[in-house]
């Protein structure tokens, strides 16, 4: 286990920001402490990164049992989401990846026996990726992995602390409108 697994790495810091009164500082100041209150932005960024690679550790833990991958459970849903089954280009680009990247994680996926390739009616050129029948079974079971983890971050914060944190974070990922000047 190495230092960013353990509990207290994810912890917040006993003599952070929070436990401090406004102008009173908390007591000496170790060298990695300083930039703290003069960088409240960069501990901000430093928190979501923590917690993002926290949320990715036990979703990882929690997957591995079901035999896919993180980056395969993403495909799965992806290719789930379409109303038509999509090509490798449109998967590629919905991922933001390189279409040898998504390659990889089909071969991975079909031999599994959780999504099929499919030549599309209309090209022959064209290949179709469609989910199986497995592949739907696969894809509850991971969402069920999913929501125990995100329980497990949650599970510190109330009802109340979760809407709150919902809002923030849709604000954050839905951008602000632009500002006309």
């Amino acid at each position: 286990m190495d230092a960013s697994d353990s509990p207290a790495a994810d912890a917040p810091d006993a003599a952070g920001p929070a436990g401090r009164s406004p102008g009173h500082a908390a007591g000496p100041t170790h060298g990695h402490d300083r930039g703290r209150d003069r960088d409240p932005d960069g501990m901000l960024a430093e928190q979501l990164l923590r917690l993002t690679r926290r949320l990715h550790r036990i979703q990882s833990r929690q997957l591995e049992p079901i035999g896919i991958t993180p980056a395969q459970f993403r495909l799965l849903r992806t290719v789930a989401s379409y109303d038509a089954a999509p090509r490798m280009a449109d998967l590629a680009q919905r991922l933001d990846v390189v279409p040898r990247a998504v390659t990889t994680l089909v071969d991975a996926l079909e031999a599994s026996g959780r999504v099929r390739r499919a030549p599309d009616p209309d090209s022959r050129r064209v290949v179709r990726i469609r989910i199986t029948d497995e592949g739907r079974a696969t894809l509850r079971s991971l969402r069920n992995a999913r929501r125990a983890a995100a329980e497990e971050i949650l599970a510190p914060l109330t009802a109340e602390q979760r809407e709150v944190l919902g809002g923030l974070l849709s604000a954050l990922v839905d951008g602000m409108p632009e500002r006309h000047c």
